[in-house]
């Protein structure tokens, strides 16, 4: 299976994204997998129904006795109980990366990277090899609709990846073939510098074998003084050509012609009209750019994952082209540092919004020292011209959106929070409002 034995492991933030998609993949491969979560989630629910115990209450008793490993998320600390009764037994712990290192170092892997597009890129280009006969094991950072998981069990030797570069956790991975999307400083609680960020990166591509391939633009200035190091050969996908699809957006476009380069280099023979097919039958993910219904009043919700400025700002001005009547925009920053560290980029980020809305800054993994707030960002976007303003619980904000916007208008919820659930709130969803959480979205 991989480079590590496994029969019995515990995973510790379960429901994270990546870590749901793992425990999947161990499962399949005939591992006794346990686990553990703050909250059910639609992940959590998704390994439910294929017969995963989760408990939602962590506690030394939750892990099982003659595990081989324990995989925590980036979310769960040193101190938590279960990793802290694995540590008392001397049982090995793997971060979620560390792990997933493990289990594809055998296989010919695709790391789809980059600070934007990730989870589009690595969905489409899952879709194109698998329509194309090639079967893949997928492990994708969303649920994809036209998987309906964020895992996909592959027959071949084939793994595609949505890769991180949080923690240098990129460098865990051995790609034969490398996705390079784009690249701008983020992270920025543990990169100081785009020049920090670049050399995670610069690392990456020169750890790409000779025989393999850099999907990337050769002519974007943060990543072209990058490809010196490289082995491999450089593809520029932005030679792809434009692709019919139902998903809106020029960064669409781009994710798209990623992944049809990508496909291109794992299987040289490949025809465009086979691409082509995939690609305009692929209906996105979870939270990305997701159409959730209307509110009461007839306003179109959607909801996105969108979480740095640049992001934010090219989803508005997609939705601002969508949109006849006014755009309204809730946005749920992510990290305090990111925030306070990206304050001006944010503030000019909202310019095709009519009206948005701050929510208390997610947490994650970070305390608040008191610098930084919603309300800061709110008078930020407003000075700017935009109508900004700051409120402080997902009711609040329900009740708002269900009182103003009318038909004609469209709703965003953004955000690598669970601010989703106002959008399930005001579009019927019926979901339970629920407190702002403290934890981040687990890998």
């Amino acid at each position: 299976m991989s480079e590590v034995e496994i029969r019995k492991a515990h995973f510790v933030g379960i429901g994270g994204i990546g870590m749901s998609a793992l425990a999947q993949l161990l499962a399949r491969e005939g591992v006794a997998v346990s686990g553990s979560d703050r909250a059910a989630s639609p992940t959590t629910d998704l390994l439910a129904r294929q017969g995963i115990v989760v408990s939602f209450v962590q506690a030394a008793e939750n892990v099982p006795e003659d595990i081989d490993a324990l995989i925590y998320s980036d979310a769960v600390l040193a101190e938590n109980p279960e990793r802290a009764e694995a540590a008392r037994r001397g049982v090995p712990q793997y971060s979620y990366f560390q792990m997933l290192g493990k289990v594809t170092a055998l296989k010919r892997t695709v790391a789809v990277a980059g600070t934007h597009g990730k989870t589009t890129t690595t969905g489409m280009l899952a879709k194109i090899l698998i329509d194309a006969g090639a079967s893949p094991t997928v492990v994708v950072g969303s649920i994809v609709k036209d998987f309906g998981s964020n895992y996909v069990a592959g027959q071949s030797d084939l793994f595609v990846v949505e890769a991180c570069e949080y923690r240098d956790h990129l460098l865990e991975l051995s790609p034969e073939v490398l996705v390079v999307n784009n690249l701008e400083w983020d992270h920025t609680d543990f990169f100081p510098s785009l020049a920090a960020l670049q050399e995670t990166f610069r690392k990456a591509i020169a750890k790409v074998p000779a025989h393999g391939a850099i999907i990337t633009n050769p002519s974007d200035p943060n990543i072209a003084p990058l490809l010196s190091v490289a082995a491999a050969r450089i593809v520029d996908y932005t030679a792809e050509p434009a692709f019919s699809l139902l998903l809106p957006g020029a960064f669409n476009q781009m994710n798209a012609r990623a992944a049809a380069a990508a496909a291109r280099a794992v299987l040289p023979n490949i025809v465009n009209e086979s691409i082509a097919a995939s690609l305009v039958a692929f209906h996105g993910t979870w939270r990305r750019f997701e159409y959730k219904g209307k509110t009461e009043r007839g306003a179109d919700v959607y909801d996105d994952y969108a979480h740095h400025p640049t992001a934010v700002r090219e989803t508005v001005q997609a939705l601002r082209v969508k949109t006849s009547g006014k755009v309204f925009v809730v946005f749920h920053p992510h990290l305090f540092s990111r925030t306070r560290d990206l304050l001006d980029e944010f503030a000019n980020a909202f310019a095709g919004a009519d009206d948005v809305i701050i929510a208390p800054i997610y947490a994650a993994r970070e305390q608040d020292d008191g610098t930084i707030s919603n309300r800061t960002l709110a008078e930020r976007i407003q000075a700017h011209g935009v109508d900004a303003h700051a409120m402080d619980s997902f009711d609040e904000i329900a009740a708002y959106l269900e009182e103003y916007p009318d038909a004609g208008d469209a709703v965003m919820t953004m955000g690598a929070g669970d601010i989703y659930k106002v959008a399930d709130l005001i579009a019927g969803k019926h979901i339970e409002a629920a407190p702002f959480a403290s934890a981040g979205k687990a890998l």
